[in-house]
C-alpha cells in the first residue's frame, strides 16, 4: 500500500492549482466539516527518494490558524498600568474561526507519513508553516516534516518543487514569532497609554480610540515631516542669465553653469561684464552616443511605487491584485526584493508565451528574432524568489479591469528587461562669454527599443541644434536676466511615502502597503489626488535686461524684455495620490518629537533597528530571546520618559479637545462610542493594527 503525504498550502487557491498540477487532473475533491473554503484534494504523486509513489491529500490554511494574547486578567483596558504590559505573561491560542482547519490538519496527519508544507516562501510563510507543523503533531507527532520552495504555480516549477523538498527554516519563523511578541506588547502598551490619557481630557478624544503600531508611527511621522517642510517653506528669490542665438531658424538657450544666484547685484555685475565682452566664443562641440538603460527586473518595492503612480490604485489594491494573479497562475509570487534573474530560468521560453497577445506579441516575437538581452542585475537577493515575472500567458478579456492592469505592467516591465537600452546621440556645445560659461544641449533618439514596449517611461529627442563650429566667436542674438524664486515641495506622494519606507527599514517590502492603509484608515492622515506641479524651482522668464539686457541684433541694447511669467513647474499624473496629516496626525507626531526623547516614537530608527535584529536571527547570530529583551529594553526607556513628560502630549491635543470643530485640518476621526472601547480587549486592537 502506497505511503500517505500530507500537503498544506497557506491558500486555498494555492492548493486547488497544486492539487491539479500534482494530480495531472485525477483529483478527488472532499470538503471539510466547520469551513466552505478549505477542501481536502485526493490524488496520487510519484515524489523523489525515500517516498515515491505516493497517496496525496492536499488541503490548506488561510492564512495565521494561531495569535498570541496576554493571558484573560491583563486583557481589560483598566485591569493593569500599561507598563506592566512589558513583563505580563502571553499565551499562544488557536483562533476560533481556525479551529476547523486545525482540526482537519490534525485529523489528516494522524495517517500520514510525511508533511509537507506549501506555505509562501518568506519569513511569514516559515512561521505559517511552522503552525502549520504544530497542528499536525497534534495527530502525529512522529510525522517527518518538509517544506516545498517555490515562487509560482507553473506546472513544471511545482512539480520540481513537490521532488525536491528542503527543512523548514526554522531562523525565519523564529524571527517571525519574535516580531508578533514585540508587536503585541508595544502596540497594547502605547495604544492603551495614548487612549486613556488622551480620554481624560474630555471632549471629542473622550470616546476616540488612538492606536499605536511601531511601523504606523513612523509611517506617519514622514507624512507629518514633509507637511510642515511644505508649511513653513519661505521661497527665496533667485536670478540667472541666460543666452539666446538664433541660427538656421532655430533659438538655442544656453544654460548658465552657475545655474542661479540670490543676489542680485552680483548677478548684475557678472552680467555687464558679458556685455562689455560683446562676443561670445564656442570652447567645445561634442556629440557622443547615450543610453537610457532598461530597467531593472521587478521587485515588490517597485511594484507598489509604480503601481501607485501610473495604474490609478493604490499600493494596498496593487497587492491584493498581484497576489490574485499569482493564485491564479499567472504571475511569479509578487512578494520579492530580488532585482536580478538566475541564470538558471529559461527567460526565452517566457517571452515565448507573450508571442500570441495582440498588443505586445509582435515585440516579443522581435526578441525571439534576435532582439533579446539577458536582463540587467541589481544590487538584490533575497534568496527565496525571482523577480515579478509573467509565467503564463492570459487573454486580458478574462480578467478585471484591475488585473489587466497590473498583469500588462508586469508583462510589459518583463519584456522591457530583456531587451536593449535605448540609443541616442547628445550633442553639447559649450560657450564662453567674458567670464561664466555656458551650454546648450540636443538628444536626437536612434533607437527606442525597450520605449517601444515600455509606455511608463519617455525619452524623446529634442529640437536639433544647429552647426556650431568649435573656436568660432558671435553675438548673441539675445541676453537676459532671468528671475525666479524657489518653490515648496509638494505634499508626500505615495511612491515617495514607500521609498522613504524602504530606504528606512519601516515594515517589509510585504508589509508596507498594509501600514500605508493603516494610517489612512486609523484616520491620521487624509489622502487627495495630487494637482497642479510638483514642488521644485520655478523660473519666471521674465527676459528682464537688468541694467540693460543685449536685444536682438541691430536693435541696440535690450529694454527690461517682456513680461513671459514661468508657472511653478510641471504636472505629473494627477491620479497620484499625496498624503496630508490630520489634525490628530499631526498632534500625536508634534506631541512625541517635543518631548525631547533620544529617539521619537514618530521617527524611523527604533523600527528599522528591530528590522535589523530581525535578519540577525535569521542570520543565527541572535537568539529570539535576545530580540525580544533588547527591543523591549530600548522602547521601556522610551515608554518611562513618555509617561514623565506626557503634558506636551496633551498640550498639543488641547485643539482637539476643546475646539476641534475649529482646527484647521479637520477630517473626521475614527469614533467609537466610549462603552464599546472598554469593552474590547486590547489585543483584538493590536490585531487590527496588524501589530503595527
Amino acid at each position: 500500500m502506497a505511503q500517505k503525504i500530507l500537503c498544506v498550502a497557506e491558500k486555498p487557491a494555492i492548493a486547488k492549482s497544486v492539487a491539479n498540477h500534482l494530480g495531472g487532473g485525477h483529483v478527488n475533491v472532499r470538503h471539510i466539516n466547520g469551513n466552505q473554503y478549505v477542501k481536502n484534494y485526493e490524488f496520487e504523486f510519484a515524489f523523489g527518494p525515500p517516498w515515491g509513489n505516493c497517496s496525496v491529500t492536499m488541503t490548506s490554511v488561510i492564512g495565521h490558524l494561531y495569535g498570541l494574547d496576554f493571558r484573560q486578567e491583563f486583557r481589560k483596558w483598566h485591569s493593569c498600568p500599561p507598563g506592566q504590559l512589558f513583563e505580563a505573561p502571553v499565551v499562544e491560542t488557536l483562533d476560533p474561526d481556525k479551529k476547523a482547519i486545525a482540526d482537519n490538519i490534525s485529523n489528516q496527519a494522524r495517517y500520514s507519513k510525511a508533511l509537507f508544507i506549501w506555505t509562501d516562501c518568506d519569513r511569514e510563510g516559515e512561521h505559517i508553516g511552522s503552525e502549520v507543523r504544530q497542528a499536525a503533531f497534534k495527530g502525529n507527532p512522529r510525522i517527518q516534516v518538509k517544506r516545498a520552495q517555490f515562487s509560482n504555480t507553473e506546472r513544471a516549477h511545482v512539480i520540481r518543487a513537490a521532488q525536491n523538498p528542503i527543512n523548514l527554516d526554522e531562523r525565519q519563523a523564529n524571527a517571525v514569532g519574535a516580531r508578533i511578541e514585540v508587536d503585541l506588547r508595544l502596540g497594547a502598551i502605547f495604544t492603551r497609554f495614548q487612549t486613556l490619557t488622551l480620554q481624560q481630557m474630555g471632549g471629542d478624544l473622550q470616546e476616540r480610540l488612538v492606536s499605536y503600531g511601531s511601523c504606523q508611527f513612523p509611517t506617519l511621522g514622514f507624512v507629518v515631516d514633509r507637511y510642515f517642510r511644505v508649511k513653513r517653506f519661505v521661497p527665496e528669490q533667485f536670478w540667472s542669465i541666460q543666452v539666446v542665438e538664433r541660427r538656421e531658424e532655430i533659438n538655442v538657450t544656453f544654460s548658465w553653469r552657475r545655474h542661479r544666484l540670490f543676489d542680485r547685484m552680483a548677478v548684475v555685475i557678472l552680467f555687464e561684464r558679458c556685455l562689455i565682452a560683446r562676443t561670445a566664443r564656442v570652447s567645445k562641440v561634442q556629440k557622443k552616443p547615450t543610453s537610457k538603460w532598461r530597467p531593472l527586473p521587478l521587485t515588490t518595492v517597485e511594484l507598489q511605487k509604480l503601481g501607485s503612480m501610473f495604474l490609478r490604485m493604490d499600493s494596498q489594491r496593487v497587492m491584493k491584485v498581484a497576489e490574485d494573479l499569482y493564485t491564479k497562475g499567472w504571475i511569479s509570487y509578487p512578494r520579492t526584493e530580488t532585482d536580478s534573474f538566475d541564470k538558471g530560468i529559461d527567460l526565452r521560453r517566457l517571452v515565448e508565451k507573450q508571442v500570441q497577445d495582440q498588443a505586445w506579441g509582435p515585440y516579443a516575437q522581435g526578441l525571439l528574432d534576435g532582439a533579446f538581452k539577458q536582463p540587467r542585475s541589481g544590487r538584490n537577493n533575497d534568496q527565496a524568489h525571482p523577480p515579478i515575472h509573467p509565467v503564463n500567458y492570459v487573454v486580458s478579456a478574462t480578467l478585471t479591469d484591475d488585473e489587466r492592469r497590473v498583469y500588462e505592467f508586469v508583462v510589459r516591465r518583463f519584456l522591457a528587461c530583456c531587451s536593449d537600452d535605448a540609443k541616442g546621440e547628445l550633442t553639447t556645445i559649450d560657450l564662453d562669454w567674458g567670464d561664466e560659461a555656458f551650454s546648450a544641449s540636443g538628444l536626437l533618439v536612434l533607437q527606442k527599443n525597450y520605449l517601444d514596449v515600455y509606455p511608463y517611461q519617455k525619452w524623446e529627442s529634442s529640437q536639433q541644434l544647429p552647426q556650431f563650429t568649435e573656436g568660432e566667436t558671435f553675438e548673441p542674438t539675445q541676453a537676459n536676466i532671468t528671475d525666479g524664486e524657489t518653490t515648496a515641495p509638494g505634499y508626500l506622494t505615495e511612491p515617495e511615502l514607500i521609498s522613504l519606507m524602504d530606504a528606512n527599514g519601516i515594515g517589509t517590502d510585504a508589509t508596507m502597503a498594509e501600514h500605508i492603509a493603516k494610517i489612512k484608515e486609523r484616520q491620521y492622515v487624509q489622502t487627495q489626488p495630487r494637482g497642479g506641479g510638483r514642488g521644485g524651482i520655478a523660473e519666471n522668464n521674465n527676459n528682464r535686461g537688468g541694467r540693460g539686457g543685449r536685444g536682438p541684433r541691430g536693435g541696440g541694447r535690450g529694454g527690461r524684455g517682456g513680461n513671459n511669467a514661468g508657472g511653478r513647474g510641471g504636472g505629473g499624473n494627477a491620479s497620484v495620490q499625496q498624503f496630508i496629516p490630520t489634525t490628530l496626525g499631526v498632534a500625536l507626531i508634534e506631541g512625541y518629537d517635543n518631548m525631547g526623547l533620544e529617539t521619537s516614537l514618530g521617527k524611523p530608527f527604533l523600527r528599522k533597528e528591530m528590522e535589523i535584529k530581525m535578519k540577525e536571527i535569521c542570520a543565527g547570530t541572535k537568539t529570539r530571546g535576545d530580540f525580544v529583551h533588547e527591543t523591549l529594553e530600548q522602547y521601556r526607556d522610551v515608554f518611562v520618559r513618555t509617561q514623565q513628560q506626557v503634558e506636551f502630549l496633551k498640550a498639543v491635543c488641547t485643539p482637539l479637545a476643546h475646539c476641534f470643530l475649529k482646527f484647521t485640518l479637520f477630517l473626521p476621526l475614527l469614533s467609537l462610542g466610549g462603552k464599546e472601547i472598554k469593552d474590547r480587549t486590547l489585543s483584538n486592537i493590536v490585531r487590527q493594527d496588524g501589530g503595527k
